[in-house]
């Protein structure tokens, strides 16, 4: 455990990450500072290549920093082992990408029951969660339904049904709305923000939509490795 300010759910500081081409250093990260509050969504915009997704995966433990540190609900991630950090990505933190990756097999259902299980929950307590959420995005009709049945901003919407699943601190999204239509991106991004009101969970948003962007609490742009504030 680390020391952490009570008031942020993350806390990264000093973070660096570079790579190597050839004999040429690649800069992608110099010395990140972030801090998110309990229920704050942030977005981070930046170009193309910037380093956005880079740096979602070493705030999630994804990947490792050449330096600095995250803390994510009072735990030094990077200091843990790789079965540690599973465990703990599983309990405290939901992932959404552009691409839902819902499992194709599998109902929506049973799609956003499945951390619960891995985390080893009951049958009955995963499922009783799984429908809380599934009728909180508005697709209880839907919850038998595989993903193939689904329409784009629906699996998006369980997408983010099964982010919440563990009650997790924070949320990382990766350009949740970039694979859809102007109007069903907006609705998704109507869904987040009630999904952030009614469990004041924390998100980290990813996004080239600077319109949405301005909606969120804070956001910043990813410039030359560094995060700006912007007006």
């Amino acid at each position: 455990m680390s020391n952490i300010d009570s008031g942020f759910v993350v806390q990264a500081s000093g973070l660096c990450k570079t790579f190597q081409d050839g004999k040429r250093k690649i800069v992608v990260l110099n010395d990140v500072e972030l801090n998110v509050k309990q229920g704050e969504l942030v977005s981070i915009i930046g170009a193309s290549g910037s380093g956005k997704s880079t740096l979602l995966q070493l705030l999630g433990g994804l990947d490792v920093p050449n330096a600095g540190s995250v803390i994510i609900n009072g735990t030094e991630i990077h200091k843990m082992n790789e079965k540690q950090q599973a465990r703990f990505r599983n309990k405290n933190l939901g992932f959404v990408y552009q691409f839902h990756h819902l499992l194709s097999e599998f109902s929506a259902l049973e799609n956003v029951a499945m951390p619960c299980l891995l985390a080893g929950d009951s049958i009955k307590d995963a499922t009783n969660r799984a429908l809380e959420l599934i009728e909180t995005v508005g697709l209880l009709d839907r919850s038998s339904h595989k993903p193939g049945e689904l329409s784009g901003g629906e699996r998006q919407r369980i997408a983010f049904a099964r982010a919440l699943a563990t009650q997790p601190g924070c949320i990382f999204a990766d350009e949740p709305t970039g694979n859809l239509d102007h109007k069903t991106a907006t609705d998704v991004f109507e869904w987040l923000l009630a999904l952030k009101e009614k469990y004041k969970t924390s998100f980290i948003l990813v996004t080239h939509d600077r319109n949405l962007a301005k909606q969120t609490n804070r956001t910043l742009e990813l410039v030359d490795g560094s995060l700006n504030h912007t007006d």
